[in-house]
């Protein structure tokens, strides 16, 4: 289980994060949403130790991760697939699935739940990042973020900027991580119904506090409309 508890951060004086709470359970996907500037990608890479916390626990597996280094976090068993994906555009797509493998313990190789997930990707091995489009991108980097063998993944917007037959295929990946691998994942999405297809859990968030959580039955139309809508 992945668990924030009581989490402050701020950005010089101004306070981004205000106690925010979380949990994410073994083998779910649980849902992070709010409006822009709410806090939720800084949540993220406050979990991944991409930023400081002021104040608060980040719990995973029952281990303290608050002050370890990002590479500490991914060697423990967290992966993650940032906004914008920034992948590697001027390494092929084994380059970038390799700086991925390079962060696990064991085998060196690419697993095959990567090809298994992205078979896309098999016949791309030997083509640049940044050759491919913004679809195919996207599941690079989310094959990435799968190569270190983690048990949680983070996924800040994956849909973002994506066509809509790759946004369906990464939806059914989501499933298929922690549906049939077991895997734990926080997904920070925007689209509510690609929300409520592929998550069991939500939380909104308002002004870097969770304001409200449950499960995906009861995000009601209320609940929409008071943090979402704009």
């Amino acid at each position: 289980m992945l668990e924030t508890r009581s989490v402050h951060q701020y950005y010089g004086s101004s306070h981004t994060l205000r106690g925010a709470s979380v949990t994410v359970p073994e083998g779910t996907c649980t849902v992070l949403m709010g409006r822009n500037g709410v806090g939720k990608t800084t949540l993220l890479r406050a979990i991944m130790g991409l930023l400081p916390i002021e104040s608060g626990s980040i719990q995973f597996g029952g281990r303290e991760l608050a002050g370890a280094d990002a590479s500490e976090r991914a060697r423990a068993g967290i992966g993650f697939v940032p906004q914008g994906r920034e992948i590697f555009g001027q390494l092929t797509v084994e380059e970038n699935l390799r700086v991925g493998v390079f962060a696990r313990t064991g085998s060196k190789e690419i697993p095959e739940l990567v090809f298994r997930l992205f078979p896309v990707l098999r016949a791309m091995l030997h083509r640049r990042g940044g050759d491919l489009s913004g679809g195919q991108q996207q599941q690079l980097a989310i094959a990435r973020a799968l190569t270190i063998g983690p048990k949680c993944v983070l996924l800040d917007e994956p849909t973002e900027g994506i066509q809509p037959n790759i946004v369906h295929e990464i939806g059914t990946v989501i499933r298929r991580l922690y549906e049939e691998e077991k895997l734990s994942v926080l997904l920070v999405e925007q689209k509510l119904p690609f929300a409520r297809r592929v998550a069991e859990r939500f939380f909104l968030m308002e002004r870097g506090s969770i304001v409200a959580a449950g499960t995906m039955d009861e995000l009601t139309d209320d609940l929409v409309q008071k943090h979402l809508a704009v």
